[in-house]
């Protein structure tokens, strides 16, 4: 497994491990950007006072140490996915990075990226579906 796969989630906005069902794995992560305003704190989501948990839905970006706020939009535009996936063997793997952005990827919403394995389109979706699978349509 490569070295730079991150080990806490406390600097992430998204992680995803997965294996597909053709033998491939997928690591896929979004690192939190630093404040461009104080350049001290990352920014995430604001938390709730009361209860202390992130507020989920939130339209803003907040930073803790300056307060500054960034439109959803406009910050998830700057967000970079790192992706490190493996052949169909499992042994050898390789990265590829791809905008933090949803795509229409075999009817599913994804992040796609190019794998250069198979020079074939590879989608990180929401949710795996399977063959089979009852939600499958």
């Amino acid at each position: 497994m490569p070295d730079d796969i991150p080990t806490s989630m406390e600097d992430l906005l998204y992680f995803s491990n997965r294996k597909m069902p053709d033998g491939v794995r997928i690591i896929a992560w979004v690192d939190k950007l630093t404040c461009e305003k104080c350049k001290k704190a990352l920014m995430g989501k604001p938390i709730n006072e009361k209860t202390g948990k992130v507020k989920i839905r939130a339209a803003v970006f907040v930073c803790p140490e300056c307060e500054h706020e960034e439109p959803k939009t406009a910050h998830t535009k700057k967000l970079v996915m790192q992706i490190r996936y493996t052949d169909e063997t499992g042994k050898n793997w390789k990265s590829a990075q791809t905008a933090y952005t949803l795509k229409t990827w075999k009817g599913m919403k994804a992040y796609v990226f190019q794998n250069e394995f198979t020079g074939e389109k590879m989608g990180v979706t929401k949710r795996l579906k399977m063959k089979g699978d009852p939600d499958e349509k």
